[in-house]
């Protein structure tokens, strides 16, 4: 079939997670069109030849925070400009295109394709879990207005798709009136991590991940632990402070020292924590403040016994987190994912739903 894809371009998540589908619908002989915005546009177009460029919505951080008045007032002011670039990058470069069915990784603009031209829309995204899944008490408990907020927001991004594809590594249960076109799977895992778990060793320092680098006072706590080692990435640069090895970023170093640490002190972003518990890590999660997916992600990683949740990087407390490693070690080794099987067989299963569904009205209205 011919499929446009639609990535939202805010984070790299989206982009790694989105190469992995596409590379496996061109595997199986799908005709791919990618829409996408941001830094995750170079990123993919390393990859694919068909690849569009779009504008798409921003994120500003202060201090390891989402400054969420500065976030609005920027992108209201960039709207007009930016649906007009879009709507020429549509007609030009994706209606001749054709598609027969959109996927949807939290992008609105292919979400809006399909439903203008009455295509099929399959989301595929980590967020949906906020709206489609009764989740626990603890995970709203004092965060109920980021809650309520985030739950609107992802309920009306991408309303009435045909399925939605839910990735996580904790499963709530489903709201009952979206169990027949909701499936949870586990983490979309890169190529590069699932050959690292042959190689998966627990060595003698802690991975740190920032993705913000306006959090201002990591180095400064993380030194103040003197008989730990820590190997940094998110800062931007290469330098040596202390215990504090700072690395600019590369996917195969990056890689290779996620698969040797002890354990992974990162934010809350899916990505990282999906792949540091099938490479069996324990994660220290400091998830940026006001973004509830966030938040949400660190508290399941508690409540499962994966690790430790908290506010802000504080050296107390991490060390407290090191201090106890073996026994979060021992709940994150029972952790079970056998790679992206699970997520190609939903994926697989319902375009081939779909493609006979419309199959069968080509042909109703050939009859009429």
């Amino acid at each position: 079939m011919r499929i446009l894809y639609g990535v939202v371009g805010e984070g790299m998540g989206h982009a790694t997670r989105s190469k992995v589908v596409c590379e496996h619908l061109i595997a199986g002989g799908h005709d791919v069109k990618i829409v996408v915005s941001g830094r995750a546009h170079s990123f993919l177009a390393k990859t694919f030849h068909d690849v569009v460029e779009i504008r798409g919505l921003t994120i500003r951080y202060v201090d390891n925070r989402m400054d969420r008045d500065g976030t609005l007032a920027r992108n209201v002011l960039a709207a007009p400009g930016m649906l007009a670039a879009n709507v020429g990058a549509y007609f030009a470069k994706v209606a001749k295109f054709r598609p027969q069915i959109v996927i949807a990784d939290f992008d609105s603009f292919a979400y809006l394709f399909a439903k203008r031209h009455g295509l099929p829309v399959v989301s595929i995204d980590n967020q949906q879990i906020v709206s489609r899944c009764k989740l626990g008490k603890f995970a709203k408990q004092g965060v109920k207005v980021d809650y309520q907020m985030t739950k609107a927001f992802v309920r009306a991004k991408l309303p009435a798709c045909d399925h939605y594809v839910i990735t996580t590594f904790f499963y709530p249960p489903l709201r009952g009136k979206y169990e027949k076109d909701t499936t949870l799977v586990p983490p979309i895992l890169r190529r590069s991590i699932l050959d690292a778990k042959s190689r998966t060793r627990s060595g003698d320092y802690v991975l740190v991940y920032q993705t913000s680098a306006s959090d201002m006072k990591l180095l400064s706590e993380l030194q103040s632990i003197r008989d730990a080692k820590f190997v940094v990435y998110g800062l931007r640069k290469n330098a040596r402070h202390g215990n504090c090895t700072l690395k600019e970023f590369s996917e195969d170093g990056f890689v290779d020292d996620l698969a040797g640490a002890r354990a992974v002190v990162s934010n809350g972003g899916l990505s990282l924590i999906g792949e540091a518990v099938f490479l069996g890590k324990p994660v220290f999660s400091v998830p940026v403040r006001n973004q509830y997916e966030q938040i949400l992600n660190a508290r399941y990683l508690e409540e499962l016994g994966y690790g430790l949740a908290a506010d802000r990087i504080e050296s107390d407390v991490l060390r407290l987190f090191l201090d106890e490693t073996p026994k979060y070690a021992s709940r994150v080794a029972r952790h079970r994912q056998d790679g992206n099987r699970e997520l190609f067989e939903v994926v697989d299963r319902v375009i081939e739903r779909l493609a006979r569904k419309a199959k069968r009205a080509r042909a109703s209205e050939t009859d009429t």
